[in-house]
């Protein structure tokens, strides 16, 4: 089982003729990903070669949907297109957009987070800022490395893009059932709220990783939600816990003030809902073990 990416998924690319496009197409084809088209209006009507693949580029996002039924949609355009091309998708219904751009203005996120929402949350946007989703053995949509990992019993839902890839290295031998990374911007889509309700309702997921960061209250409000609604074991990490108060740190959205927002913080929060949290990744991959493991 997964959640919102499967190995019947139809992926399209938008942005698949630019140069990261072309990349990250290539690679989640080698990983298996089930891709039906590029979106490109001045390219539309051509194909692009990858490795024998032959990948048809289509004039507008519905145009893909209608001729390919795709019903997902991966994100490589340009921080100054990226709200015009999100709107695209969300006018069309997609059912999963996947907002990979780093660099988006946060009131471009806002706005499409806001039409979103205005048409009925029809279209599920995860991101922007973000590495995307995999399912491991199935599908991969974004750039998380397609090697790292097997399929397994573990669901991961990340603010860190690097951070999701080093915590499926150290529990490649167990596996994941999914990983969502979601991305660290003030504004997202699907939060981590979301990717635990989804875990929570997957047979296949035996246990939660969830990895947060300074900034915000996003972790505090995940807490409370786990603390009435999972029941599966959740694993935290809190990046962050050597950060000066007060600074911004890397994401946009990592900024501390008194002491809201704090590792510590979240970290008390997490475990008053009963997240066992660690102090460094690897820590928290040996927390995740035990438990599986029966011996915590």
């Amino acid at each position: 089982m997964a959640i919102f990416l499967n190995k019947d998924s139809k992926v399209i690319v938008q942005g698949m003729t630019g140069a990261t496009g072309m990349k990250h197409t290539k690679l989640m084809l080698g990983d298996g990903t089930n891709i039906v088209g590029g979106v490109n209006p001045r390219k539309a009507g051509t194909s692009v070669d990858f490795d024998g693949t032959e990948v048809p580029v289509f004039g507008s996002v519905a145009e893909a949907m209608e001729k390919t039924g795709a019903n997902v949609s991966v994100l490589f355009v340009p921080p100054a297109f990226a709200k015009a091309a999100v709107v695209e998708a969300i006018d069309a219904e997609i059912p999963l957009a996947v907002v990979i751009t780093e660099g988006i203005a946060v009131h471009d996120s806002a706005a499409f987070w806001a039409y979103a929402k205005s048409k009925g949350n029809k279209t599920r946007i995860i991101g922007p800022n973000c590495p995307g989703l995999i399912t491991p053995g199935a599908s991969n949509a974004g750039i998380i490395p397609g090697d790292i990992t097997k399929p397994g019993k573990i669901g991961l839902v990340s603010k860190s893009g690097t951070l999701t890839y080093q915590m499926m290295y150290e529990l490649r031998d167990i596996g994941f059932s999914s990983c969502v990374g979601i991305g660290g911007d003030p504004v997202i889509g699907t939060t981590h709220i979301d990717a635990l309700e989804a875990f929570e309702a997957d047979p296949e997921t035996e246990l939660i990783v969830m990895i947060g960061e300074i900034g915000g209250d996003a972790e505090e409000r995940a807490a409370d939600f786990i603390k009435a609604h999972v029941t599966k074991p959740v694993v935290g990490y809190v990046a962050g816990f050597t950060a000066p108060e007060g600074k911004t740190m890397g994401h946009a959205g990592a900024i501390v003030s008194g002491s809201s927002g704090t590792a510590q913080a979240k970290k008390e929060a997490l475990e008053a809902a009963g997240v066992k949290v660690g102090k460094t990744p690897t820590e928290t991959a040996k927390l995740a073990r035990e438990i599986l493991e029966g011996r915590a």
